[in-house]
């Protein structure tokens, strides 16, 4: 880039920052909610309010099925986006 783009682009910085932490949350927040540890532990989470009382058999039962979903899916979030590398 030349400097009279540099200088030009300068005031978008911040929101460029913004934009690029965002985006790096969003891969942590996709990669975690693939990971088949994470689905399990909130299934024991989910496990143990049911057994506490602090949620009933329906919401114990639709998130419960969500999840079990989420692990039985064939499509897995690896990591890497899509697209031309």
């Amino acid at each position: 880039m030349g400097l009279v783009t540099e200088l030009l682009l300068l005031p978008l910085a911040p929101v460029r920052g913004t934009l690029w932490v965002a985006d790096h949350l969003l891969q942590e927040a996709e990669r975690q909610a693939g990971d088949p540890r994470a689905v399990q532990a909130r299934l024991a989470a989910l496990n143990r309010a049911l057994q506490e009382g602090t949620i009933d058999e329906a919401a114990f039962e639709a998130e419960e099925e969500r999840l079990l979903a989420r692990l039985d899916s064939p499509v897995r979030y690896t990591g890497h986006r899509g697209g031309a590398s």
